[in-house]
């Protein structure tokens, strides 16, 4: 599935729910739902720096496509499952569509409501460095 595809179920599954509870409590199933990483992976570089809890993001590209996994604390389930909806969206795609991808399914599924601003900040710069590595990856190519 392409990136936009991907939103735009993600948009569905969404719409689904009458209330910001029920999103709310979506977003934390699926933050359940994130395989949880060995201590190893809980490194410095992984952090992601902003976010309310601690949550870890590494990428690496394979071939064309980057791939990116992630960690936060068990306790922290919302914010995992902020980060499994970017997994979702912009793991293994192609680095140029990463890099310049609209998140458009951010503001449809009324995010911006569902969490608090410290979070929304966090989720930016989880983006930024989905992104980054992404730009990097088809610097490094050229």
């Amino acid at each position: 599935m392409t990136i936009n595809e991907t939103q735009d179920e993600i948009i569905e599954e969404f719409d689904l729910f009458d209330d910001q509870l029920d999103k709310t409590q979506y977003i934390i199933d699926l933050g359940k739902k994130l395989p949880p990483r060995p201590e190893s992976f809980h490194t410095d570089d992984k952090l992601i720096q902003g976010c309310q809890s601690k949550v870890w993001l590494d990428s690496e590209l394979q071939g064309d496509t980057v791939h990116f996994e992630a960690d936060a604390e068990p306790t922290a389930q919302i914010s995992r499952g902020l980060v499994s909806l970017l997994i979702r969206v912009l793991s293994d795609q192609k680095a140029d569509a990463v890099a310049n991808a609209d998140l458009y399914f951010i503001d449809r599924i009324g995010l911006s409501n569902l969490v608090t601003s410290r979070r929304a900040g966090g989720m930016a710069s989880m983006i930024q460095r989905m992104k980054t590595f992404a730009k990097n990856s088809l610097l490094s190519d050229a």
